[in-house]
């Protein structure tokens, strides 16, 4: 804390001074921020192209822009990418990756036709870097989803094709959590809904619950597999219907015993993430978060250190709810350097739960029992101006990474290291 004209240490001991005249345990916050895993998207690094080359656009309501040199264009540079994040990124992390992520070798393979064995690079080197690897099938970007249905389709045979997608993909999930000693997430989402007003809303919905329990009977072994399912307000595409809503999925969820995603950017914005996280663990053992940030819509901005963040954190530390959340960032942005944005977000979505971890929560929650809204609403804000920024330079220390902006400049070299990738 340079204002100060203290030391790192020095800085640091001060701080937890400081944090102690609030009840605070400084060192016990970071613990419990240690043991805290974001999965990185894998998407964010090649702008959700995959390495099927299908030749077919996104689709499915998804939109990158942006032309930043760089982009990676192989399972290996975009390896490479995720380490280079990594290593700017206090703590110990995982990786989601999309079916599209596959290797195959050059040869077409079908979605309906993998295997585990598509995915024994990214699972080696998953283990290689001790990470944790989640999943998702990919429901876009192909011939069979270019009218934007899938599994909600009329057509048994193409709704078919995606049963036997989702049901393989759940097996490759458990095969990466087995192989790695972590369970893998595999979290299914669909684009599937109308650019306009539908008359048989019902149709729709109850064939993709009934494609639902098709992929689901298999029963797999939790300690290597969780189930997700992830809801949307709207898309482009499907502004006035979508099949899967939050409330499909709620209710789908409750009653097959399935973690629900939360995207933060899939509800309407005058709706908040965070007071949806204790009303759903009311009901649920664990949750699927995606951080993201949307403007204006489900524009998946890249993650920063906003009201929203916050606030969902808060909501996971108050709630402790930690234990019973896996955090995954989804945004992408081809308009900057696409290493920096996972940089950014992860560090963004970290340094919100750290400010969660060091508020005076019991003390707070005692003057709340007590009917003390007065010394609640002033400790509320008093405690923002409590020298978190210090505790976050020292946890990077121990991390062994850049604290502060010094992060950029290893950007920059990675980012003169792949200058001959191009746009």
């Amino acid at each position: 804390m340079t204002n100060l004209g203290l030391d790192g240490d020095r800085a640091y001991a001060w701080a937890v001074e400081q944090y102690a005249s609030w009840g605070v345990d400084v060192e016990g916050a970071l613990e419990r921020l240690g043991s805290i895993s974001i999965s990185l998207h894998c998407w964010q690094g090649d702008d959700v192209t995959g390495f099927e080359n299908t030749g077919e656009a996104i689709g499915g309501g998804l939109a990158v822009t942006g032309a930043y040199p760089g982009k990676a264009r192989t399972p290996d540079e975009l390896r490479a990418d995720v380490e280079q994040a990594l290593r700017l990124i206090p703590g110990s992390h995982r990786l989601n990756l999309h079916a599209s992520y596959a290797e195959t070798g050059g040869r077409a393979v079908a979605r309906d036709a993998l295997e585990p064995a598509h995915f024994q690079g990214w699972i080696d080197w998953a283990r290689a870097h001790r990470l944790g690897l989640d999943f998702n099938p990919t429901y876009f970007a192909h011939p069979l989803a270019a009218e934007g249905w899938t599994l909600a389709h009329p057509d048994p045979a193409i709704r078919r094709f995606w049963i036997d997608h989702g049901a393989i993909c759940r097996q490759i999930g458990a095969a990466m959590g087995k192989a790695l000693g972590t369970p893998c997430v595999t979290n299914v989402w669909i684009p599937d809904g109308s650019k306009d007003t539908r008359v048989d809303r019902r149709g729709p919905r109850e064939r993709l619950a009934a494609a639902l329990d098709e992929i689901f009977a298999l029963p797999l072994d939790p300690r290597h597999n969780k189930d997700a399912v992830e809801g949307k307000l709207f898309g482009i595409g499907s502004e006035s219907y979508v099949v899967g809503s939050h409330e499909f999925y709620l209710g789908y969820a409750i009653t097959r015993k399935k973690l629900l995603c939360l995207d933060m950017g899939h509800y309407h914005p005058t709706e908040s993430p965070a007071d949806k996280i204790s009303a759903v663990l009311s009901h649920l053992d664990e949750i699927l978060l995606h951080v993201s940030r949307g403007v204006r819509w489900d524009s998946d901005h890249v993650v920063i250190l906003a009201d929203e963040v916050q606030a969902v954190a808060h909501e996971l530390v108050r709630g402790d709810y930690l234990a019973r959340t896996r955090v995954g960032l989804d945004f992408f942005d081809a308009s900057i350097n696409r290493v920096a944005a996972w940089v950014v977000g992860s560090r963004a979505l970290l340094r919100a739960l750290l400010v969660a971890l060091l508020e005076p929560t019991a003390m707070l929650k005692s003057l709340e029992s007590e009917g003390d809204l007065t010394a609640r609403l002033a400790c509320l804000e008093e405690v923002k101006s409590l020298p978190a920024g210090v505790v976050w330079d020292h946890y990077c220390r121990v991390h062994g990474v850049p604290a502060g902006r010094e992060w950029l400049e290893s950007i920059r070299a990675h980012e003169r290291q792949t200058a001959s990738r191009g746009r």
